[in-house]
């Protein structure tokens, strides 16, 4: 049976198996998900039983601990079905690692329900100290997993002291502290009406003065840093995990896309035209040159994770190969979407139908594109670097 790269404790093959289990399911209910804006109670179960929200989350924890090449491979398999049901689960594994990091009793209370899910989004925070931990103050958005999330959390950016202080790091900088708390005890605000991705419920929230138990909040910014015996994947930084995973839901899609193109291109004659697609020489050079561009980013991206895996194995990741991960991910994002584009407009009128396995799949990417890990900015940001200014920390 086929192993993973780099981890013979992962067996790739068989989370794929599960991965097409499950989207086989999450496919056939991807509509009724978009249309009520959340993926459906089916959906998510078959999320759940075949355990693909326990992929990061530690060994000790009840989790999977995979590799982050092999992560990559089965968010990407995902997205070939749906990509609102890939992003749920590379956003709330993404959330898991925070297993590897918080106190055994808090993980214990969290992910000893096998259907936990953890969610968060950006927004204004702020926490002040009191007795045995904090009164967190936020409003929320963009909670990818919303609606299935059994806990939530807030990244608040200011911590102030009982007399009013703020709170600074060993940095000097304000203290940036992650607070978590049973969704159960959260209203949700409504408000994921939008174009792609609808299935992901990416709802936000708002709480006034909430009591967070200090041992459920955590400094995001030094968890590797104080964590030194940690597995490999703990030594990996989350902005980089979710830059691969997200990239891996783009490059999903786009070979969905292409798959249904092809079988879409055997029969299809447009109108007033005697032959299908699949003979015209346009058509022929245009879907060559998509599969190329999709497979060559791929190409890219799975060659700097295996090298960034690596680098994690050894103990040594550099910022050199974090900003190469940066890189490729968000190329790999705009390739695919170009992909998407450019045989969207081939299909023609097949496309525009909401029956049709085009529409969706063309709002979902566009979305892909319009998230912090497609910002076409990032290219900027290794383009400075490389050309010798200081890294920007912050997008990698």
């Amino acid at each position: 049976m086929k192993q993973s790269f780099l981890d013979n404790s992962t067996d790739l093959e068989g989370w794929l198996d599960r991965v097409a289990i499950a989207g086989k399911i999450v496919e056939s209910e991807a509509p009724e998900s978009d249309s009520i804006r959340r993926l459906t109670d089916t959906a998510m179960s078959a999320v759940h039983e075949q355990q693909l929200m326990r992929l990061l989350l530690p060994r000790a924890a009840g989790g999977a601990e995979v590799a982050l090449p092999d992560f990559f491979a089965i968010i990407e398999a995902m997205g070939r079905y749906d990509g609102s049901t890939a992003w749920i689960v590379c956003q709330g594994n993404g959330c898991a690692m925070l297993g590897a990091y918080l106190p055994d009793t808090v993980v214990e209370t969290i992910w000893s329900d096998l259907r936990a899910v953890l969610a968060w989004g950006p927004g204004k925070a702020e926490s002040v100290a009191v007795d045995g931990g904090y009164e967190v103050t936020a409003d929320i958005a963009f909670v990818s997993g919303s609606c299935h999330a059994t806990w939530l959390a807030a990244h608040t950016s200011a911590v102030k002291e009982a007399d009013g202080t703020l709170r600074l790091g060993a940095n000097g900088k304000p203290e940036v502290r992650s607070t978590i708390f049973p969704a159960s005890e959260i209203d949700l605000t409504d408000n994921w009406d939008v174009l792609g991705l609808r299935g992901t419920g990416s709802n936000g929230f708002h709480i006034e003065k909430k009591f967070v138990p200090e041992e459920f909040s955590i400094v995001r910014s030094g968890m590797i840093e104080n964590t030194p015996d940690a597995a490999p994947l703990y030594r990996f930084p989350q902005m980089g995990i979710y830059a691969l995973g997200f990239a891996a839901v783009a490059l999903g899609l786009a070979r969905g896309f292409l798959d249904a193109f092809a079988s879409l291109a055997q029969e299809k004659k447009p109108r007033l035209v005697a032959h299908p697609l699949k003979d015209n020489p346009v058509v022929q050079d245009e879907y060559a040159r998509c599969d190329a561009r999709v497979s060559a980013a791929r190409a890219f991206l799975v060659a700097e994770i295996e090298k960034g895996w690596s680098e994690a194995l050894d103990e040594k990741l550099t910022v050199a190969q974090r900003m190469r991960i940066r890189l490729a991910a968000t190329h790999a994002i705009h390739e695919a979407k170009a992909a998407v584009d450019m045989l969207y407009d081939t299909a023609g009128t097949s496309s525009v139908f909401a029956s049709s396995p085009f529409e969706r799949r063309f709002r979902d990417i566009h979305m892909v594109a319009q998230q912090i890990q497609g910002r076409k900015t990032h290219y900027q940001s290794v383009g400075a670097w490389q050309l010798g200014h200081p890294p920007d920390m912050g997008v990698i």
